[in-house]
């Protein structure tokens, strides 16, 4: 698990969805607590055993057919919950992140502001 001081640039909205973690074989349930466009906090999954020096894959379900799904690294650990940050996101999914971004932020000149740092 890589350490990180960065401040937080990109505001989260809360969102209740169902999420699974995947790392090789291995598949953690987890609960979506709150997500960005640059990662995602969830519940710490039962029988959390993974190996924290790989990367996951995360995906959220937004409805029956319609998914997020990004490559994340683990930046911190609680004892209930785990941080993500977002190493890779395919146009489709980040199409689906930025309209559900969208829609929980009041201010559309904030979300043009975090696009702009997305791209930096």
């Amino acid at each position: 698990m890589r350490q990180h001081d960065e401040r937080r640039r990109f505001q989260r909205i809360e969102f209740d969805a169902p999420a699974e973690l995947r790392q090789g074989n291995r598949r953690w349930p987890a609960k979506l607590i709150d997500l960005s466009l640059k990662g995602l906090l969830v519940e710490r999954p039962r029988n959390w055993d993974a190996d924290l020096t790989q990367d996951f894959d995360a995906i959220i379900h937004l409805d029956r057919y319609t998914r997020v799904q990004m490559q994340v690294e683990l930046r911190h650990e609680e004892p209930t919950r785990l941080g993500f940050v977002c190493l890779f996101i395919d146009v489709e999914s980040m199409t689906h992140l930025h309209r559900l971004v969208e829609l929980n932020l009041a201010d559309s000149t904030e979300m043009m502001r975090e696009l702009r740092q997305l791209i930096e």
